[in-house]
């Protein structure tokens, strides 16, 4: 009687939310989601029981994993005290959070603008960078991703943007990206004359350098499938802005607060960048909060002239307490020391099945910070699904996350790729029951292998 009474409850609940709420990025009544209960450190559970390995953090912000109630308690405190005050009022945590963010970030990157999230973080660095240096172009990536608003999405070169692209933000350039496993200049990394930069400076050329405020860039790229890098890339990426007078951003929305290992993604990379754009793991998720945080450099700029960018909820206290509890934890139960091990745990099992699976051409990661990537044939390296897959190109990769989640895993799966993201808090034993899972379920791509 109680399991019967528990999937009409997660039933009617579903029901709920497909008759009366909107769904992403979906055909609407395509969908079959998973209605949660409760999430305890890697794990979610829905109505009936079923217990879920998150191996994507949700999206890749539930960094501290579920359920630490260090924040929840955090959280009460504050709204027992005060919940909301305009952005030209300050709470002792606004400045406590701001501090906090001085002391983890690289170089000379001192002071932060509160945002709502990643998008609103991307939208008003790319403003601020305009107003800052004068100049009104903007160079990003084809490959990369940097939120849903109309100028995060314009920036963005994921295709989702394509069904709004007759209302994008003007004076965006896109470049290619330096996707060592497909290089677009058929170059082998090691041997090459990094061509993706020189590229980056042909492309400058073209579009007249006094024109440019900003080259903004992945911190590590994330939704577009993990593209790591080439060793150097980003140092003379940054000696070209210090070239021709450009900011560099560092869109850290996924890749920050020890998600790689480092606070941030491109601390990997030696480089400190002029502004870093960053939400998610700055709340692991528990809620909404986003930061851009600039140099001493830009910020001194605004000290006599006014800053104009605003939001209703920046600074929102609430979400700042959240914060500064999560940026506690991380610390306090040595996350980042954990990412690094895990992180090399993780990338000799994924060794390991390829030695199994034909259908696994590559696996990209950078602490706890990857993806597999599935190919019809190693040689030719013919994409599973291709970039900016039809639905029935798509095929093979829904048999494939349709088994994780029957297997009982929550992780992100997208066109050829299938994303490995847990919470820093992960364990051995845990990462070896998602590894599991996911050979399972790749064991689908490799009949369709020629």
């Amino acid at each position: 009687m109680s399991e019967t009474k528990s999937i009409s409850e997660s039933a009617a609940i579903i029901q709920n939310s497909m008759d009366y709420t909107l769904f992403s990025w979906s055909k609407q009544t395509s969908l079959s989601p998973i209605a949660i209960k409760r999430g305890e450190g890697v794990y979610l559970y829905d109505y009936d029981g079923k217990r879920y390995l998150d191996f994507s953090s949700g999206l890749m912000n539930v960094n501290i994993g579920h359920g630490n109630q260090r924040v929840t308690k955090a959280v009460a405190a504050q709204m027992m005290e005060v919940s909301y005050v305009t952005p030209g009022c300050v709470t002792k945590v606004r400045g406590e959070l701001g501090k906090k963010l001085s002391e983890i970030t690289p170089g000379h990157l001192i002071k932060s603008f509160f945002t709502v999230c990643g998008a609103t973080a991307i939208e008003n660095a790319i403003k601020l960078a305009r107003l800052y240096t004068g100049r009104h172009k903007i160079i990003t990536r084809y490959r990369s991703y940097h939120g849903a608003t109309n100028g995060a999405m314009t920036a963005s070169g994921d295709p989702r943007k394509l069904a709004v692209d007759s209302q994008q933000m003007p004076n965006v350039v896109h470049v290619e990206d330096p996707y060592c496993y497909r290089c677009p200049w058929n170059q082998k990394l090691g041997s090459c004359k990094m061509e993706c930069i020189a590229h980056i400076e042909r492309v400058v050329g073209f579009e007249g350098p006094e024109n440019i405020a900003a080259i903004l860039m992945e911190g590590e790229s994330g939704s577009s499938g993990c593209i790591k890098y080439p060793p150097g890339y980003f140092k003379l990426l940054r000696a070209l802005c210090d070239k021709y007078g450009i900011l560099l951003i560092a869109d850290e929305v996924m890749s920050g607060f020890g998600r790689t290992g480092k606070w941030f993604g491109i601390e990997n990379h030696h480089v400190v960048p002029d502004m870093i754009a960053t939400a998610k793991g700055i709340t692991s998720g528990y809620l909404p909060l986003g930061a851009l945080i600039v140099s001493d450099k830009i910020a001194s700029y605004y000290d006599d002239k006014p800053l104009m960018i605003g939001l209703t909820y920046s600074a929102h206290p609430v979400s700042c307490a959240a914060a500064l509890e999560v940026l506690k934890i991380y610390e306090d139960e040595n996350m980042m020391e954990n990412v690094v091990r895990m992180g090399k745990y993780v990338e000799e099992r994924a060794n390991e099945l390829k030695h199994q699976h034909p259908s696994i051409g590559d696996f990209r990661n950078t602490g706890l910070f990857g993806c597999f990537e599935l190919v019809k044939n190693r040689e030719s390296k013919e994409p599973m699904a291709p970039f900016n897959a039809k639905p029935e190109e798509m095929f093979v990769m829904n048999k494939v996350a349709a088994k994780i989640k029957e297997l009982g895993m929550y992780t992100f799966v997208r066109w050829s790729y299938i994303f490995v993201v847990p919470p820093l808090t992960i364990t051995k034993e845990q990462v070896d029951e998602g590894i599991n899972i996911i050979s399972k379920a790749i064991a689908i791509a490799d009949e369709y292998c020629n």
